[in-house]
């Protein structure tokens, strides 16, 4: 299994297109599966359209699941931060795609993008794999 780290920097906003990064990674290598991992206890990865107003609305809808208020018992960091700890509960940290002829095989507005709310670290990292098929 090949793997690559991309480093990205997060939290300015919620969500981060890494659908290029994936291309990339995808790029000549055949058949298989990509496997998708944000090793960050405050990071998911979702698949969305993005450029259409999905981005803010994603964004409200976190805020009206989990709101920033100082609830949580988890109280470190920057009000709120304990929301960034339950985030990957309901965005999941990992995503697996099928790749056909080198290319992940994502629906026509679908993007890759990385969902972090966190704005005390914003230096995140994107474990990229793939298994051939």
């Amino acid at each position: 299994m090949d793997t690559h780290i991309v480093d990205l920097r997060t939290g300015a906003d919620l969500v981060t297109d890494v659908t290029r990064a994936v291309l990339e990674f995808c790029r000549g290598r055949g058949d298989g599966l990509c496997h998708l991992f944000v090793p960050h206890a405050t990071a998911g990865l979702a698949l969305i359209e993005t450029g259409s107003g999905t981005e803010p609305d994603l964004a409200d809808a976190v805020d009206r699941l989990l709101p920033r208020e100082d609830v949580y018992r988890h109280r470190h960091g920057s009000l709120g931060h304990g929301r960034d700890h339950v985030l990957p509960a309901f965005i999941a940290p990992s995503l697996t795609l099928p790749v056909l002829d080198g290319a992940p095989a994502l629906g026509t507005w679908q993007s890759v993008c990385v969902v972090d709310s966190n704005v005390d670290n914003r230096d995140r990292k994107l474990r990229l794999s793939f298994l051939p098929g």
